[in-house]
């Protein structure tokens, strides 16, 4: 018998390991969760750079989703990187199909570090329809100002938000929950402590809280634990690729 919850990553592939899928699996396998994978998009990139995407057709992702689906009972689902407003619709369609309790964490990964676009910032006011269905958006600092520009986030009853604080001018590090229009400051866990800069921190701390969620921890608790987690990848080397352990 499986002990461990099922946990998908319905992102993209990055041959560095860095970001996407391999990031995700890396730290599903951490966690003590039992994860498994659909690929979104093909890249080609490096620690530092983003070269090329090419996106997978979304009927391929779909189906993909609705096998491991029928045949997992998935607890939790991360979904990372992804074309637009109505691809993002017809995974988190797919996925509550298979599962209507499931919690759906959604990384919204508009840029790379490098300025790679990712996501067609012109379907923004397309998402509206698809915000409450997630459980929680883990956007960084800029993602948040380009989100709520469009109004997106006004509406958000049902679905929480995490603030990541990694991008801050000020309060570095410092991230904020928002979870029935309650604000809770999630704080670094240690003072004057080296962290080092890591390509796809954003991909291991959404996967990190989805573990926690797929185990039955609150949002709360799977936000706190899952910073415990960033935290200790970003002090693991002083190189763009982080270790986990």
């Amino acid at each position: 018998m499986q002990e461990r919850p099922y946990v998908i990553s319905i992102a993209g592939f990055d041959p560095s390991g860095g970001a996407g899928l391999l990031s995700d699996s890396k730290t599903f396998e951490q966690s003590k969760v039992m994860g498994l994978g659909v690929c979104t998009a093909l890249t080609l990139q490096t620690a530092s750079k983003c070269l090329n995407l090419e996106w997978r057709p979304i009927d391929e992702v779909t189906e993909a989703i609705q096998v491991l689906m029928d045949n997992y009972s998935v607890s939790a689902v991360k979904i990372g990187i992804v074309k637009d407003a109505e691809f993002l619709a017809k995974i988190v369609k797919t996925v509550q199909k298979g599962n209507p309790e499931v919690k759906i964490v959604w990384d919204p990964v508009l840029k790379s570090t490098s300025e790679f676009t990712f996501f067609n910032l012109e379907t923004l006011p397309q998402l509206k329809s698809t915000v409450n269905k997630l459980s929680l958006i883990t956007p960084n600092y800029n993602e948040y100002h380009i989100l709520r520009g469009d109004n997106l986030l006004a509406d958000t009853n049902q679905c929480s938000l995490l603030i990541k604080g990694g991008h801050r001018k000020d309060h570095l590090g410092t991230d904020i929950l928002v979870e029935n229009e309650k604000e809770t400051f999630l704080l670094p866990s240690e003072d004057n402590t080296i962290y080092f800069p890591k390509h796809g921190s954003g991909c291991v701390l959404s996967s990190a809280i989805t573990a926690e969620l797929a185990k039955g921890e609150n949002m709360e608790k799977a936000c706190r634990n899952g910073k415990r987690y960033i935290e200790k990848f970003l002090k693991s080397n002083p190189s763009l690729l982080g270790a986990h352990s």
